[in-house]
């Protein structure tokens, strides 16, 4: 996987993404992006806010207070409860943007109780590089990166 330069990148700040707010709530917090799913039970420590999937391509990665962009859950129905307890360990990551709605993915930002888009007019996980500030306006169903 290439990294994009940083003029090449520079385009895509101020892009606003429009999708749908699942989660309301409004929040500005450097991205963390996936390629992959990601899995709850097995796939994250919610004590430690991180990514325990031996092969993710975020493996050891923390995304506690980050908004996370992702494609969608995998695995079981544990999916929620897991990111629910990254909220109780407050270890949850600030927002989450994903491609694909299921409802693991939706239950699970409900429980988080954390700002969250889906459905969007474009790939999320193609647009945002991990690093850059994102505002997550679920209220209105965007995401601006802002830097």
């Amino acid at each position: 996987m290439s990294v994009p330069s940083a003029e090449a990148h520079a385009v895509v700040s101020g892009t606003v993404l429009r999708g749908r707010g699942i989660v309301p709530g409004i929040v500005r917090a450097e991205a963390l992006v996936s390629p992959e799913t990601i899995s709850g039970w097995g796939g994250i420590d919610p004590a430690q806010g991180t990514i325990i999937e031996r092969r993710h391509a975020l493996f050891g990665v923390c995304f506690t207070g980050k908004v996370l962009v992702f494609p969608g859950a995998k695995g079981s129905s544990g999916w929620s409860g897991f990111f629910q307890s990254t909220r109780l360990l407050g270890t949850a990551p600030a927002a989450m943007v994903f491609t694909t709605v299921t409802t693991k993915a939706v239950l699970g930002a409900v429980v988080t109780r954390v700002p969250t888009v889906s459905e969007f007019d474009r790939d999320p996980v193609q647009v945002i590089r991990t690093g850059d500030i994102v505002e997550v306006d679920a209220d209105a169903g965007t995401v601006t990166i802002v830097g």
